[in-house]
């Protein structure tokens, strides 16, 4: 057996173990005074009252989720050859499923690696390390994934609200080789620019990828308007499909002169306008000169961060439906999305729909979808199911 020290649960806490769980919270775990003084990050054998080992974790007393499991076996070794293995399990997934190296590498939880994030841009990889517990690894995390994926450059962001909760800085470095400014990645045969510094999150969105594709069957022939556009993907597809024409939305210049980019790389960059402009302040000028596109994508930010948001994003959620759905001509498409992991499916479906009914639109469900396969959920926990997508035809 190990010689991690031991936390030991609060009664009733293991039948949430048994079921699967991969956290514990701290009202879970006996905060001893010993248990109290072990480093952020610590390795550490979880205990039942029972005297039973339910595996080996990564704790952190400070932190409202106190444990992290990373292995159900008692005796496992947390070192650079477990990680090495993780990560060799998640890239033969990865490599099974997609031709090209663009995807989600490693997905948290979903990838039995919490804390977590590894996207792969082709020859780089960024990650994001959200979790004292795989900070205090770092060396180790870095070392096997070196071994694994072989880069020309890491580069960690680590300007993430998971970090701020754990205790760590938002530092966001270059750890191994280089990483440029911009690069050119692929999806769904597109070339598109993208800026893993700087841009959003690891300077992509690949969970949106079959969404995107879905969304080519709703557009040839018609205009599309691509709301909370970020760098255009969606808008981009929807080129690529036959779509006429399309209006990019957002509020971020520097995101738009990436859409730009990537629309002259694909040869469309004459069919491509962009606004810079608060969304709902845009959808109110388009209603008052009644401007219609054939299809209408609105792909937001979280509206609920937290659960004391929840009435407010859900009132969001309804509004931007119901005025999205007012922008879509007659027999056109309206797609929708929420990344929020406080949102439940039913929740954003009923906001959803009771926002279309609100705009005096009859609607058909054609698609209601999540995040694509490089986005494993964890069974037991619905946090890694956060994307939301619902794609309708408009009366």
């Amino acid at each position: 057996m190990s010689s991690y020290p031991a936390i030991r649960l609060l009664p009733g806490s293991e039948k949430r173990l048994r079921t699967g769980q991969p956290w514990l919270f701290s009202n879970e775990v006996e905060m001893s005074e010993e248990a109290k003084a072990l480093p952020p990050g610590s390795i550490v054998r979880l205990l039942a009252p029972s005297g039973k080992v339910y595996g080996v974790g990564h704790f952190n007393p400070h932190s409202l989720i106190a444990v992290r499991v990373l292995s159900r076996n008692k005796d496992a070794v947390i070192d650079r050859k477990f990680f090495e293995f993780r990560f060799a399990r998640a890239l033969a997934l990865r490599e099974q499923m997609f031709d090209e190296p663009f995807y989600r590498l490693v997905h948290a939880e979903g990838d039995g690696l919490p804390g977590v994030v590894v996207d792969r841009h082709g020859r780089w990889l960024v990650i994001q390390i959200n979790t004292a517990g795989m900070e205090r690894m770092r060396a180790d995390l870095l070392e096997a994934l070196g071994k694994v994926v072989p880069a020309e450059g890491i580069l960690l962001r680590g300007d993430t609200s998971g970090r701020v909760l754990e205790g760590l800085d938002g530092r966001s470095e270059v750890l191994a080789g280089e990483v440029p400014e911009e690069i050119e990645i692929r999806e769904n045969g597109l070339p598109f620019v993208i800026s893993p510094r700087t841009g959003q999150k690891t300077g992509w969105y690949y969970d949106q990828r079959l969404n995107r594709l879905f969304s080519r069957m709703l557009v040839r022939g018609r205009t599309v308007l691509d709301l909370y556009s970020y760098t255009g993907s969606f808008a981009l597809n929807a080129l690529a499909a036959g779509a006429r024409s399309a209006l990019l939305v957002d509020s971020s210049g520097p995101a738009l002169e990436r859409a730009r980019a990537s629309a002259a790389l694909q040869g469309v960059a004459d069919r491509v306008e962009c606004v810079d402009a608060d969304v709902f302040d845009f959808i109110a000028q388009a209603g008052a000169e009644h401007r219609r596109w054939g299809v209408v994508f609105a792909d937001p930010p979280a509206f609920v961060k937290t659960k004391k948001q929840l009435p407010i994003g859900l009132r969001a959620y309804r509004k931007l439906a119901r005025d999205s759905a007012a922008l879509v001509q007659e027999g056109g498409f309206l797609a929708i999305s929420c990344c929020s992991h406080n949102v439940s499916p039913d929740a954003f479906f009923e906001e959803v729909t009771s926002g279309i009914r609100a705009a005096g639109r009859g609607a058909r469900l054609l698609c209601r979808a999540g995040a694509g396969p490089d986005h494993p959920i964890h069974p037991a926990l619905p946090e890694t199911a956060y994307l939301k997508f619902l794609a309708f035809a408009l009366d």
